[in-house]
Parts: C-alpha cells; structure tokens; sequence
C-alpha cells in the first residue's frame, strides 16, 4: 500500500485547501513570474495504480523536458522532483493574468516493501511523467496434499 504524507489528514478530501495552505506552512518560496507578480507554488495531481505486478504512479507535469524532471527511489521512499520556469517573452505584449504555477516542485511517496527497486522505470509523454515499479516475487502459499495412510 502506498502511503502518501497529508498535512491535515482528517480533512479527508480537501486537497485544494491542503494545496493553498501547505506552501504557506512549509514556507516554501514562490518564483516571481513577472514584474510584481508572484506565482503560486506548484504541487502536480498524481494518480497511483496498483496491479498484481507493479505500481504505476502518473504525475501531470505539461510544459516540463524529460531532463527537468528527477525521479529517485531511496529506502522505501519514491520521490518525484522537477522545475518549470517562467518563460517571460519581450513582444511588447504584457501579461493579464496569470494562473498557471511555476517554479520547482517535490512529491514523496512512501512505497511498500513488496516493490522491487531493480524494476523502475520513468517514461515522459505528452506532459504525463508515468514511474512505474515492478513488485517483488513473493512466495505464494502453497497446497500440500497429505496423504493418509490406512490403520493397519
């Protein structure tokens, strides 16, 4: 089962109040994205699949190259890092709003003991970075057939 840290974890569902608040709490820097304006931190959705075989974790990350991105699994921790800057262009055009987050991000999620580091792997497609890790071969139970003898 993976275990994933929540800062108020008895609010269950509020994931957008947890994403306001958290930066804030953690006091993580925000990256100006223009002259007096200040991006929001950036934590990206991460939808977690497990199968008999492998956990497959997909993080929404558009805008990002393959070499922006880190991903390190160490002592049962999996943690995904990366960074998207801001792209001010000079066209004698100014911003009006802006409401896409910017900036470097960090998720860590706390993986089993039955997955198999060996069996990592990272794929980056189409803004989706996809880590998926093979689990362990566990032994199986298995059925013994006990043969009786008859009472002499």
């Amino acid at each position: 089962m993976i275990t994933k840290y929540r800062l108020f974890p008895e609010l269950g569902t509020f994931r957008l109040f947890e994403d306001a608040v958290a930066p804030l709490l953690h006091n993580l820097p925000a990256p100006t994205a223009g002259e007096g304006s200040v991006a929001r931190p950036w934590t990206p959705a991460v939808d977690v699949v497990e199968n008999e075989h492998e956990l497959v974790l997909k993080a929404d990350v558009p805008d990002l190259k393959p070499e922006d991105i880190d991903v390190n699994f160490d002592n049962g921790t999996l943690t995904l890092r990366g960074k998207r800057e801001f792209e001010k262009k000079e066209e004698g055009k100014g911003y009006h709003r802006i409401e896409r987050s910017y900036g470097t991000f960090m998720r860590a999620f706390t993986l089993p003991d039955t997955v198999d580091p060996d069996k990592l792997k990272a794929d980056y497609k189409n803004g989706v970075l996809t880590v998926t890790i093979g689990k362990k071969e566990i032994a199986k139970p298995k059925a013994v057939k006990v043969n009786v003898q008859p009472a002499a």
